[in-house]
Parts: C-alpha cells; structure tokens; sequence
C-alpha cells in the first residue's frame, strides 16, 4: 500500500466537472493497492495517516496530529503509484492490485479512517477519471508505503 500524503490548505475532486469531494485544511490522500495488500497494510496505515505530526503548534513547530488540528481527509484512489517506469517509456502497472480488489481495499480504508476520527474523510470516485485541486500548505509532502 503506497500513500502520497499532502498537507493542504483546501482540496477538492471533481469527475465530470461535478465537485465529489472537498475539504479545508486537512490531508489529501493519493491512495495505491498492491497485489499483496489486505487488512494489516489497511489498518497500519489508518493508524499512521492519523497520528502523523505534521500540523504547527503554538510555537510553529510540527507537533499536531490531524485529530489535534481540526484537519480533514479527502481520499483518491491512485493506481499509478504502483507504476514501474524502470524499462522502457511506458509504465507497467502489473505490480497494482486488480480493479475490483483495489476498490474493496479503497472501501475498507475509507471506512477504517472514518472509524478511527471524528473528522470529516471525504472521497474522490473510484476508477473515475478525476481533477484534483489543492493548495499545499507549506509545502508537505510525504511518501508512505506498508
């Protein structure tokens, strides 16, 4: 399970030029499945995602979780970020989980986020092709992989 976390100011996705998701200060979360991926990678990740350090404290200093900042989450799925560009000019895609696996572990990370906070998760469409914008906020960018 590979994540590229960003810590923004605001974010949305939208599919068709419909909004789908939308949050204000929180994380955007880019979200692939492995082959090998399953309930441990899920549930590791949730718990990650959440205690991350990442927001300012009074003396500006990264020390607040995204519960302790009044964050919210919004969820895309992203198969490309199992895309092997190593050979050749075009990426191979064979180590990401199938579609229909990669939906049920989307699902369940979802709704193991929104059962570990209180926060609003929101979420983009699976399989949908999607417009994400955002404003990154310092910038913080984190690559997480389980």
């Amino acid at each position: 399970m590979k994540i590229v976390l960003q810590r923004v100011s605001s974010a949305e996705v939208r599919v068709e030029g419909e909004v789908v998701g939308r949050i204000g200060p929180g994380h955007l979360l880019l979200v692939g499945f492995g082959r090998d991926d399953g309930a441990s990678q899920i549930e590791w990740m949730a718990d990650k995602v959440l205690g991350l350090r990442v927001f300012a404290d009074d003396e500006g200093k990264m020390n607040r979780s995204l519960e302790e900042s009044g964050g919210d989450l919004l969820v895309v799925s992203q198969f490309t970020l199992y895309g092997d560009s190593s050979k050749g000019r075009r990426p191979s895609f064979v180590a990401a989980a199938p579609p229909d696996e990669a939906e049920a572990l989307y699902d369940q990370f979802v709704e193991e986020l929104r059962g570990r906070t209180t926060r609003t998760v929101e979420t983009g469409r699976f399989g949908a092709m999607m417009e994400i914008e955002l404003v990154n906020d310092g910038p913080v960018t984190l690559v997480l992989e389980r």
